[in-house]
């Protein structure tokens, strides 16, 4: 006698069953979502479905749309989320951004600073010394670069022939006013070399190359032609000497951000020279 078409087949139990005859619970596996702010969720016994505010280890707060807040304990499987049971869990704490130098370089944690380097920065003037120490002083110490004022630049070539540099020991200068025409680009083309690197901002003094709102000024004054910048700066803002400025100037700044373009990549590039093992 033929099978009727519709007649019931086995089923296959294999699995459902232990050894000893008793139903093999299968438990779905209840997912852990992170209680981050914003996620809402419901418990289930209570039917308050909320916002989460804050989570600690112990317990989590929810705030419904009309303000309400309650607090639930962190039990497994005690919420739902979209629909379905979840435990939630304390959010991993996000990982801490790596500090910063006041260049905006990576800050080297338990510095011991380098043997200096025979290789040299040579700068115009204290202050010019001091502004990049400011900045750059934690990124100077990491690579052992040594920053020395010279006083002016009259005497740039005579310097530079007794430096005496070399593949080892180089050379970088940053110069003021460094622009076309000017007594400064004429120096710095007389002691241009392989070892030697002149860079420079168009600004007068150094003191320019900072921002102006820094200080709080609009803008840096125009000072005439044979008066002392510094000293005509001073008298127009009425800040007294050039040392009050100098304190004013220099005590303001804070990082690279509150420096000019032109002077960030004069000191970069000559930090980059001085220490290319090349």
């Amino acid at each position: 006698m033929a099978a009727r078409p519709n007649a019931s087949r086995p089923h296959d139990y294999a699995g459902a069953f232990a050894t000893d005859g008793t139903r093999v619970k299968v438990r779905k596996e209840v997912p852990q979502v992170p209680a981050e702010p914003g996620l809402v969720v419901e418990d289930p016994a209570s039917g308050f479905c909320g916002a989460v505010v804050k989570v600690d280890v112990r317990e989590v707060t929810l705030e419904d749309r009309h303000g309400r807040r309650r607090i639930f304990p962190l039990l497994p499987a005690s919420f739902l989320y979209e629909g379905r049971p979840a435990t939630l869990v304390v959010p991993r704490a996000a990982p801490k951004a790596a500090a910063r130098s006041a260049s905006g370089s990576v800050r080297v944690q338990g510095l011991t600073a380098r043997t200096a380097r025979a290789s040299r920065i040579w700068v115009e003037g204290v202050h010019d010394a001091e502004l990049i120490e400011r900045v750059w002083g934690h990124d100077l110490r990491v690579e052992g670069v040594v920053v020395e004022p010279l006083h002016g630049m009259d005497d740039l070539a005579d310097a530079v022939r007794d430096f005496a540099p070399g593949p080892h020991r180089r050379l970088g200068v940053l110069v003021d006013h460094l622009v076309d025409g000017s007594k400064e680009t004429r120096a710095a083309r007389s002691v241009a070399g392989p070892h030697v690197l002149v860079t420079g901002h168009p600004y007068v003094d150094v003191w320019e190359a900072v921002k102006p709102a820094v200080v709080g000024i609009r803008a840096w004054p125009q000072i005439p032609r044979g008066t002392d910048w510094k000293t005509g700066v001073c008298a127009a803002l009425r800040w007294g000497e050039p040392a009050d400025g100098a304190r004013r100037v220099l005590g303001a700044v804070r990082d690279f951000r509150d420096l000019e373009t032109p002077l960030i990549g004069a000191v970069e590039q000559l930090i980059d020279f001085v220490t290319d093992p090349a």
